[in-house]
This record gives C-alpha cells, sequence and structure tokens, in this order.
C-alpha cells in the first residue's frame, strides 16, 4: 500500500490517494462490489466484455449525478461494453439514485464493506471516498485507459473515455 499525497484536490485542497496505483498495460485487478440487491459481483465475471469503470465519491453529489447520467445516456449507445458507475454510497442509495434517475443502462455497484478502493489506488485517505476516475478495461481484462481526475468537483473528459472504449486514444496522451 501507498500514499500519494496530492494526487487530487478538492475544491484546490490537496487529498492523499491510497492504495495500489494502477498503469496502463496492468491486467485489471479483482475486487468483489455489491449490486442493488445486496448481492456480490466480482469484477472478473465482466471478462469477455470491454468496461467502462466509472468511480465517484457518491452519486448523491452534483457531479458524480452529471457524470453517472451522461455515462447512462451513453451506454445506450454502446453495444457490448459494460459501463459500471462505483462509489462507496450504499447499494439502497444507488438503487434510490437509479429509480429517480431513470438509469437503466449503467449498473452502479457499492464498495461499501470492500477494498476496491486500496486495490484501485483511487481511496481517499482520511474520507473513506473513492475519487473521481475512469478505467476502461478490454475484452482480456487488460487496463486500456485510466483517467484520474484532478478536482474532485469537475466532470471528467467523456469524449476522451468514449475514444479509449472504441481504441482510438490509449490513455498515454498522444492520438492514434
Amino acid at each position: 500500500m501507498s500514499d500519494r499525497p496530492g494526487a487530487i484536490t478538492m475544491k484546490g485542497n490537496p487529498l492523499t490517494l491510497t492504495g495500489h496505483e494502477i498503469k496502463v498495460g496492468d491486467q485489471a485487478p479483482d475486487a468483489t462490489l455489491v449490486a442493488n440487491d445486496l448481492s456480490e459481483v466480482k469484477l472478473s465475471s465482466f471478462k469477455g466484455k470491454k468496461v467502462i469503470l466509472s468511480v465517484v465519491p457518491s452519486l448523491d453529489t452534483p457531479v458524480c449525478d452529471l457524470q453517472t447520467r451522461r455515462f447512462n445516456q451513453e451506454a445506450s449507445k454502446l453495444t457490448d461494453v459494460a459501463v459500471l458507475t462505483v462509489s462507496k454510497d450504499l447499494p439502497f442509495a444507488q438503487k434510490r439514485w437509479c429509480g429517480a434517475a431513470g438509469a437503466i443502462a449503467v449498473k452502479t455497484l457499492s464498495d461499501f464493506r470492500g477494498n476496491f478502493g486500496e486495490t484501485y489506488g483511487v481511496l481517499i485517505k482520511g474520507l473513506g471516498l473513492l475519487a473521481r476516475a475512469i478505467f476502461v478495461i478490454d475484452e482480456n481484462g487488460k487496463i486500456t485507459y485510466i483517467q484520474l481526475v484532478k478536482e474532485v468537483a469537475s466532470e471528467p473528459n467523456y469524449e476522451e473515455v468514449l475514444k479509449a472504449v472504441k481504441g482510438e486514444a490509449c490513455g498515454c496522451g498522444h492520438k492514434h
């Protein structure tokens, strides 16, 4: 376990991320999350599909709400891509949010009792929340793209994520 002080900011204030830093090209670590019905879901169960892992601090905040609604919209247009939103919110809160937002294309998964945050290096030390980040995983379970949003209060670059899932960007910063 390693700490990355100042890896992100919240309203300009530096925060420390803790856990294992993942890089593009790494095999996506497995993690067990909890679905809205309290069943356990392993990330490895999505192997064979491309996955957009949209990580948010809480669905009950405006930017996370916007981000998840946008990915729900995009998910309905993508074939063979699983769009998963992961937060520390309780499964009940995630279910309520999905109902209120009419979100049926994204799958919300809770890390309230798991170690996804540490495994993916996105746990905000001291807050117990997950940082805003996107991971794209290919059909073989390899990380092909990572976007760690530097300022928690900002939305991610959606276009870049969608290009990455279509194989037009690799997260290395170069155009392909």
